[in-house]
């Protein structure tokens, strides 16, 4: 069932936190913020690294962050992005984002939004980003 909730204030928290991406080598700064079933709000940027491959999405960093808190269930992520913070397109989470997400919610109520402004932006389920996914009830429980 879905929740209904402010999207134009859960963007403007990934936009306020759009600046504080560091994006020294590409210049692209993207910002996540995630609404928790609690009702809480948990911010993300991404963080590049001169060793590339340690550095870290915003949508990932937004969860974790959730997730060292306590908390264990996504109702929707915003997510903005840009170049040096000009958002001119509707960018979407990369593959392992979206199979981190993918593990705190269920896909058919999981909403997704790419935006430019809180006005303008783009909706889908998780569901329409990662089709028949894989998920915690895909494995046995110990």
């Amino acid at each position: 069932m879905e929740k209904d909730f402010d999207r134009g204030e859960l963007i403007r928290h990934a936009l306020e936190q759009q600046k504080k991406a560091y994006a020294p080598y590409s210049g692209y700064q993207v910002a996540a913020a995630v609404l928790m079933d609690s009702g809480k709000v948990y911010t993300g940027v991404n963080v590049e690294n001169a060793s590339y491959p340690a550095g870290i999405c915003a949508e990932r960093n937004a969860i974790f962050h959730a997730a060292a808190c306590g908390e264990r269930r996504i109702t929707a992520i915003a997510v903005v992005a840009g170049l040096r913070g000009e958002n001119t397109e509707y960018s979407s989470p990369c593959g392992i984002c979206r199979q981190v997400m993918r593990e705190f919610c269920d896909p058919k109520e999981m909403r997704v939004i790419l935006a430019r402004t809180p006005e303008d932006y783009r909706e889908r389920t998780l569901e329409e980003l990662l089709p028949e996914s894989f998920g915690p009830e895909s494995l046995p429980r110990l």
